[in-house]
């Protein structure tokens, strides 16, 4: 059984830090892209970075470079998600999600085969 679990997410203030985690089980980790997504209320869900499954090459949406950065410890079956100087517009349901293209840094949800739960981040100005 596969499993996507995120935690860290939490309310902050405009300009604070925070991280997010997603930990993968029943997968060889390492066989996967992954990806972070996010969804704000009464939107859709939204790419925010990827990353292949070396860790050695990302992507990210415009909105957040410079801002995010997205790692991986393939030893811990761990993605992260590091997120500074947010903004209000940040304030979203953050999801993991892994891809079987794992040579790649996919946007698309489409690409992505597991999805987490979700974890919620509020950004308050």
């Amino acid at each position: 059984q596969v499993q996507l679990v995120e935690s860290g997410g939490g309310l902050v203030q405009a300009g604070d830090s925070l991280r997010l985690s997603c930990i993968l089980s029943g997968r060889t980790f390492s066989n996967y892209a992954m990806g972070w997504f996010r969804q704000a209320p009464g939107k859709e869900r939204g790419f925010v970075a990827a990353i292949n499954w070396s860790g050695s090459s990302t992507y990210y949406t415009d909105s957040v470079k410079g801002r995010f950065t997205i790692s991986r410890d393939n030893a811990k079956n761990t993605v992260y998600l590091q997120m500074n100087k947010m903004k209000p517009e940040d304030t979203a349901v953050y999801y993991c999600a892994a891809s079987t293209r794992s040579t790649m840094v996919p946007a698309m949800p489409a690409l992505y085969t597991y999805w987490g739960q979700g974890t919620q981040v509020t950004v308050s100005s």
